[in-house]
C-alpha cells in the first residue's frame, strides 16, 4: 500500500446536524486509516452534535467566515500569495470567473482561499472539496494557488444551483469527483469529456448505528380518536422539503382518520409552515419539535407508524438528492412515502418498499397516506421490503471502499 497523504477536507460548515452523512463518511475514512485535517468556511450554529461527530478525531480549522471580520488574516494570505508559483495563474481565473458572477460571494472564495494557502494547516498534501458549488470554489482557488491536487464529493443542491459552465471547469480541474444520486452522475457526466471525472457512490449508513430494529410494529388504523397513527417527518424546513404540499395533503385526509404528525428539524421557512398548519386547520395535529440528535431521531423512527417527505424541485433548481432520512426510516422498518424526484426512486419503487407520488401534488399525496394509514398490514409488509434494500445496498462500507479506492489508485500514480 502507498503512503497515505494528508488530506484537507474543506466543508461549508462543521459540524452540522443536518449533514450527517458527511460527517459519517469522515468518520468511516478516519477508520479507513486516512489523515484529515477539517477546514470550514463557517463556524457552527447548531446548538447540538450528534454522536459521530464526537468520534472525529480530525482538527478542525475555520476561515473568515467573512473577510472584513478578520482582516489582517485575509491581508497575510494575499501579500503571502504574491509568492506562491500559482498566484499570476489564480489571479487569471479569479478575474475569468468574476464577470459571469459578480458578487461578494466569488471574492469571499478567494480571500478564504488565500488565507488556507498561506496557513496551511497540517502540511496538508491533497486537497478535497464536500460540495462543488461554494467549497470546491474555495479547494480549486487553493490547489490552483499551490499546485495541490485536488477531489470533491458533490451531493445535491451544490449540483443543481451551480451553472454549467462552473461545474464543467471545477469538473476538468479536480482529479474526480463523486456524487450520491445517479441524475447528479448522468448531469455532470454531460459535462465532461473525461472518462474518469465523475463516480456514482451512494452514501449508505452505518448500520451499526442504525440496528435492525425487532420491535412490533403498531396495528393502527386511524380509526380510534385515543390512539391515532403516527407520521412522523424529518427535514429541515426549507422549500425543496415540500412541507406546504405535505400539509396540504394531510388537511385532504377524510374526517373519519384521526392522526398525528411529528416534525424534526430547522429551517427558515418553520414559521410559515405552523401559520399554514393554522390555517388548515392542522394546528392541533402537529408538534414541531425543532432539531434533535441522532439517538433521539432513531427513537422516533421506531415509533411512528408511517414516514412522510414530499420532495419537489424548488423554483431556483435545488432539489434533494436521495434525503439520508429516507434511507434511515428505511432501516428501521419504517415504512417511506416521498416523490419521484432525483434519487428517491432509487431507493423506493412504489408499491414494493414504499409509495411513491408525483411532486407537487396533493391529492396523489393524500390518497398514499389515507392508504397507507387504512393497512398496517401493508405498512409492515413494504417496511420489511425497505429495510432489506438499505442492508443490501446502503452500507456505507461500500461507499468508503470505493473511496479509499479512489485515494489509493491517486497515491499510487504518484509513487
Amino acid at each position: 500500500m502507498s503512503p497515505r497523504r494528508k488530506i484537507l477536507v474543506v466543508l461549508k460548515g462543521y459540524p452540522r446536524l443536518s449533514e450527517t452523512f458527511i460527517a459519517q463518511e469522515l468518520l468511516g475514512l478516519e477508520q479507513a486509516g486516512f489523515d484529515l485535517t477539517l477546514i470550514s468556511m463557517r463556524r457552527p450554529t447548531d446548538k447540538k452534535r450528534h454522536p459521530v461527530h464526537d468520534e472525529i478525531k480530525a482538527r478542525v480549522v475555520y476561515l473568515p467566515e467573512y473577510l472584513h471580520e478578520e482582516p489582517i488574516r485575509v491581508l497575510k494570505g494575499l501579500l503571502a500569495g504574491f509568492s506562491k508559483p500559482g498566484f499570476g495563474a489564480l489571479m487569471k481565473r479569479f478575474f475569468a470567473d468574476l464577470p459571469r458572477d459578480i458578487s461578494r460571494n466569488r471574492f469571499r472564495r478567494l480571500g478564504q482561499a488565500l488565507v488556507l494557502a498561506r496557513e496551511w494547516p497540517d502540511n496538508g498534501e491533497w486537497l478535497h472539496a464536500h460540495f462543488i458549488h461554494t467549497p470546491a470554489s474555495v479547494t480549486e482557488y487553493a490547489s490552483i494557488l499551490t499546485g495541490t491536487p485536488w477531489t470533491c464529493s458533490a451531493h445535491a443542491k451544490d449540483i443543481w444551483t451551480s451553472p454549467d459552465w462552473d461545474l464543467g471547469q471545477k469538473l476538468g480541474s479536480a482529479r474526480w469527483a463523486v456524487t450520491c444520486t445517479r441524475s447528479g452522475y448522468e448531469h455532470m457526466k454531460a459535462l465532461t469529456r473525461r472518462e474518469d471525472a465523475v463516480h456514482l457512490s451512494y452514501h449508505g449508513l452505518d448500520l451499526a448505528r442504525f440496528g435492525h430494529f425487532a420491535g412490533e410494529r403498531s396495528n393502527r388504523n386511524g380509526s380510534d380518536p385515543a390512539d391515532p397513527v403516527f407520521i412522523l417527518s424529518v427535514g429541515r424546513a426549507v422549500e425543496k422539503k415540500g412541507y406546504d404540499v405535505l400539509l396540504r395533503a394531510l388537511a385532504l385526509l377524510p374526517e373519519d382518520i384521526n392522526w398525528r404528525m411529528d416534525h424534526i428539524g430547522g429551517g427558515e421557512e418553520l414559521s410559515k409552515l405552523k401559520e399554514l398548519a393554522a390555517e388548515l386547520g392542522l394546528a392541533e395535529r402537529i408538534t414541531w419539535k425543532g432539531a434533535l440528535a441522532q439517538e433521539d431521531v432513531l427513537d422516533h423512527y421506531r415509533r411512528a407508524d408511517l414516514f412522510a417527505l414530499a420532495c419537489r424541485i424548488a423554483a431556483n433548481g435545488d432539489r434533494d438528492g436521495l434525503p439520508n432520512v429516507l434511507v434511515e426510516a428505511s432501516s428501521q422498518r419504517l415504512v417511506c412515502l416521498s416523490t419521484n424526484v432525483s434519487g428517491v426512486p432509487e431507493l423506493l419503487s412504489d408499491g414494493e418498499n414504499g409509495l411513491v407520488v408525483p411532486p407537487e401534488d396533493p391529492a396523489a399525496l393524500a390518497k398514499a397516506l389515507e392508504t397507507a394509514i387504512r393497512n398496517p398490514d401493508m405498512r409492515k409488509r413494504l417496511g420489511d421490503a425497505a429495510e432489506e434494500r438499505v442492508r443490501d445496498h446502503f452500507d456505507y462500507h461500500s461507499s468508503i471502499r470505493q473511496l479509499s479506492g479512489l485515494f489509493e489508485a491517486e497515491w499510487q500514480k504518484a509513487s
